[in-house]
Order: structure tokens, then sequence, then C-alpha cells
């Protein structure tokens, strides 16, 4: 009895708190329509929105982009490519249209509009990606440095995905 079940706080999720005079949202709730990652990680590349892989932090990325919050961030780079030669998306296009300040649904609605994919070969890219590595020696070169300067004692990073989750969290204070 009391209130009604919509005016409890989600059971997982802090409330926000309503400063007594001015009405504004406490700082501890981040405003994820423009994240600031100069503060805190985009989502991981495993988290999935429509079934892309990748998708929820390329997101993060052109919202932090546009709000100027990168930090150490770059949209565009190479993982973000993967998804736009896999989408047949165009980067110059998807950066506007995500800082609109639209849905992650109303985003997966534009993407899906604009590209043929079928959700087999949505689930197949998006599994590959969860398992890419290096190919040349470069690339092994470039994992096996950010892999030692952030957790040398780790076996277990086998791909892009692993180490990406491992740097971020590194990053932000973590320990590896």
């Amino acid at each position: 009895m009391g209130s009604s079940p919509s005016a409890q706080p989600h059971p997982r999720r802090p409330a926000a708190t309503r400063a007594p005079a001015t009405g504004t949202t406490d700082l501890r709730t981040p405003n994820l329509s423009a994240p600031d990652l100069t503060a805190h990680p985009p989502r991981s590349v495993r988290v999935r929105l429509g079934g892309y892989a990748h998708l929820p932090r390329l997101l993060d990325k052109a919202r932090a982009s546009a709000a100027s919050k990168l930090g150490a961030y770059h949209y565009n780079c190479p993982l973000d490519k993967q998804f736009f030669t896999f989408t047949g998306l165009n980067a110059d296009a998807f950066l506007p249209e995500a800082t609109k300040g639209v849905s992650g649904t109303q985003m997966l609605a534009w993407v899906r509009a604009r590209t043929a994919r079928l959700p087999a070969e949505i689930e197949a890219w998006s599994d590959w990606l969860m398992r890419h590595s290096p190919g040349g020696s470069d690339g092994h070169q470039w994992m096996a440095t950010t892999l030692k300067a952030a957790a040398p004692d780790r076996d277990d990073i086998r791909g892009f995905a692993d180490l990406l989750d491992l740097d971020d969290y590194v990053s932000f204070g973590g320990r590896g």
C-alpha cells in the first residue's frame, strides 16, 4: 500500500536526488545521452543493440565527441570503421544523427533503414567481432604493449574485446 509501483525507484538503479533549493539533478547521476568519457568509459564493445556488437559503444563515443567529452577515446577509430564497413554506413552521416538526442531505439531504426544486413549476418559479424584479434605484427605489438602496461601477468586476454574491457577498467582506476 502507499505509493504506486511506478513511483518506486528502479531496484538496481539509484534514484536521482534533487537539490532542495534549485531542483537540479545531483551530479552522481550521469547523463547517458551525452556521456562524459573523461569521467567514465563508454559501454563495452560486447554490449549489443539490435544484435550489433559495438553499436552502443559507438553511440557513446559519437555523443561524447559532439559534447567535447571524448577524453582519450577516438570517434571513427579502426573498430568503428569495422562497424561502418559492415553496415555500409558513413561515419560523417552517423555522427550528426547520433547527436540529435534520439534514443538508442531510434538510432537502431536509423541504422536498420540504411543497411540491408540480415539478422543472421548481424549475429555472425557480432560474434566475429568478439573473437577478433590482430592479424599482423603491428597489431600484435600494439596489443602486447597495451596488455603489458595494463596487466602484465594476465594470460586470458585473447582479442580486442578482452583488451578493450581491461583497458577501460584500468584507465579509470581499476587494477588489472
